[in-house]
């Protein structure tokens, strides 16, 4: 879904900030359970109830255009133990419960936002090798002044 369709869609669908608590809520009750990402996120939340509100707000934010979300989601996930297989769960786990909350198209829209920003968080912290883990071309650097690569 693009994001001119995407924003179209938001003025005409029942995606509303209760059901983007339900899908945070259900999303990440599986997210404390998984035994690959669980670890990682109990390790530096202390209160889960206050953390999903904050993630509500970052996706009325994002989807519904609220405009209520103040923060830094690169610079608070950046300092953890994260890897790419960290980010493939989480879109599996968010790609399985946007479905079991939300009609087809608004899962189809937070799944859109999720990949988007799923993969702009993974490039900026700097994990894959150029793009390749997510399906993104790699072309090599042209050859430098002397016919090498620099």
């Amino acid at each position: 879904m693009n994001v001119q369709r995407a924003e179209a869609f938001v003025r005409t669908t029942s995606l509303e900030p209760a059901r983007v608590a339900a899908l945070v809520d259900r999303f990440y009750e599986k997210v404390r359970a998984d035994p690959l990402l669980g670890p990682v996120f109990d390790a530096v939340i202390e209160d889960w109830d206050e953390h999903k509100r904050l993630l509500t707000s970052f996706w009325c934010t994002i989807v519904l255009r609220k405009g209520e979300y103040r923060g830094n989601p690169m610079g608070k996930h950046k300092p953890l133990p994260i890897r790419s297989a960290h980010f493939d769960r989480w879109l599996a786990l968010w790609r399985e419960t946007a479905p079991q909350v939300l009609d087809a198209e608004g899962a189809a829209l937070m799944i859109a936002y999720a990949d988007r920003i799923g993969r702009g968080l993974h490039l900026g912290m700097g994990l894959g090798d150029r793009g390749t883990a997510l399906g993104l071309a790699v072309h090599a650097a042209p050859p430098g002044p002397g016919g090498t690569s620099e």
